[in-house]
């Protein structure tokens, strides 16, 4: 009787490690792949450059591979009770590490019924990560960039966006992964905010940095990451203004773009007080984001409705009406801003949101209510949090600190230790840019 054998792989890019894996699995019988669906490998680290159709394409065609399934979760628990292979194989390179209680949880399941763990050694000098890591130094098309937001929210329970000003604050965001015993943590996108993008150039917002400089810093930023980039738009201007707007950041591979339901505009608070602005009628706001929609021409780029009702004071109810009108008029998400502090506005929204028949992701901005986590938003309802100004926050107070100190001491000596020597910075520059 023919032996069965399964063997759980991403499969993302298929490399000689893989195969040695399948060869010692074919050995042993027949074989069963279960290759991680899109969540399960973004559960623990990066989202895959294939999607799980696309992989699994490839896998089947591989020799030795006589069926595919998906596995849902890290855990192969539920698809080893429901096949009872007689081995398991994998590669030696999960005794470490995220997988290391997976790999236990296996070996437990398997001993239920005498099934085996067969471990293969671990083929040197290559692996998908350092692969994946090779392909990002090549960059990314506009198309891969704006598809790869609609596959995180399919897969992922929250995304994480940060805000980013110019490349170096890109390249932070690109790479900054913080290795924990449940996955990696990163920033899954980049927020370009046009508050920190004209307050970065001391420039008041909208009136003096229009949307040809700030392409410019979009510009930037998509030469040196891959990561998806959300677009904040403010008010995208007269109808026909925002068209224009969202045809040029298509070419680009931004993601979304976002646009606020108020009009007349605004300064940063460094030029004095705001500008009086005041809500948009519904039908103006709708009629623009239809003329966004049509101005596309792939139709992939998100638009994303932002409704002031409760930052002007008004009730959550007028808000929920906001967001099914532009929802009809083609909104692919809905951003809901407060300046409320502790979050109650706002999560009081998310629920009465997510009993809405058509919708769509919701989109938060907590800088008003730091303290909530993320996980509670997420069991809101929340999809997509946004730190959106943070990184320009602390640069500021650390440029001053450091020029003080020069100041007060005379030379450069004393603040040595608070610097990251040259050699390291340029390090993060990507070779031929």
């Amino acid at each position: 009787m023919t032996k069965r054998v399964y063997v759980g792989m991403s499969a993302d890019l298929v490399h000689p490690g893989h195969l040695n894996v399948l060869r010692h699995a074919a050995a042993l019988g027949e074989v069963t792949v279960g290759l991680l669906t899109d969540a399960a490998i973004a559960s623990y680290k990066r989202l895959p450059t294939m999607t799980w159709e696309q992989r699994r394409e490839v896998v089947q065609a591989l020799k030795g591979v006589a069926d595919v399934v998906p596995q849902d979760t890290l855990d192969y628990s539920a698809n080893l009770l429901s096949l009872r292979p007689d081995y398991v194989v994998h590669g030696d390179d999960w005794r470490d590490g995220v997988q290391a209680a997976t790999r236990q949880r296996v070996i437990d399941v398997l001993a239920e019924w005498g099934g085996e763990l067969v471990e293969v050694p671990y083929t040197p000098d290559i692996s998908s990560t350092r692969l994946n890591r090779e392909l990002a130094r090549q960059g990314i098309t506009p198309g891969a960039r704006i598809n790869r937001f609609r596959r995180l929210l399919a897969v992922k329970p929250l995304v994480r966006l940060m805000e980013v000003h110019n490349g170096m604050t890109g390249l932070l965001v690109e790479h900054l992964r913080l290795e924990e015993t449940s996955g990696v943590r990163e920033f899954d996108g980049m927020w370009l905010s046009s508050l920190t993008d004209s307050t970065s150039k001391a420039k008041p917002d909208i009136e003096a940095v229009d949307v040809t400089s700030r392409v410019q810093t979009v510009n930037e930023i998509v030469e040196v990451t891959t990561r998806p980039i959300v677009y904040d738009a403010d008010t995208g201007g007269r109808p026909e203004h925002f068209g224009f707007t969202v045809r040029t950041l298509e070419r680009y591979g931004v993601s979304a773009v976002v646009v606020e339901d108020k009009v007349g505009l605004k300064r940063n608070s460094l030029y004095g007080t705001e500008v009086a602005q005041t809500q948009a009628p519904v039908a103006e706001f709708c009629e623009k984001i239809r003329v966004g929609r049509q101005a596309q021409v792939t139709g992939q780029m998100m638009i994303v409705a932002r409704i002031e009702s409760l930052i002007l004071g008004r009730p959550h109810e007028e808000a929920l009406e906001r967001a099914r009108a532009y929802i009809e008029a083609g909104a692919d998400g809905i951003l809901i801003h407060s300046r409320q502090p502790g979050g109650a506005e706002v999560l009081r929204f998310c629920e009465a949101y997510g009993k809405e028949p058509d919708r769509r992701p919701l989109f938060v901005v907590p800088t008003a209510y730091p303290h909530v986590p993320e996980a509670k938003l997420a069991d809101a309802g929340v999809n997509v949090v946004i730190y959106a100004n943070h990184l320009l926050r602390a640069a500021w107070p650390a440029m001053t600190r450091v020029a003080t100190r020069i100041l007060q001491e005379g030379c450069a000596g004393g603040v040595e230790e608070e610097l990251m020597s040259i050699r390291d910075l340029l390090s993060l520059i990507p070779d031929g840019q």
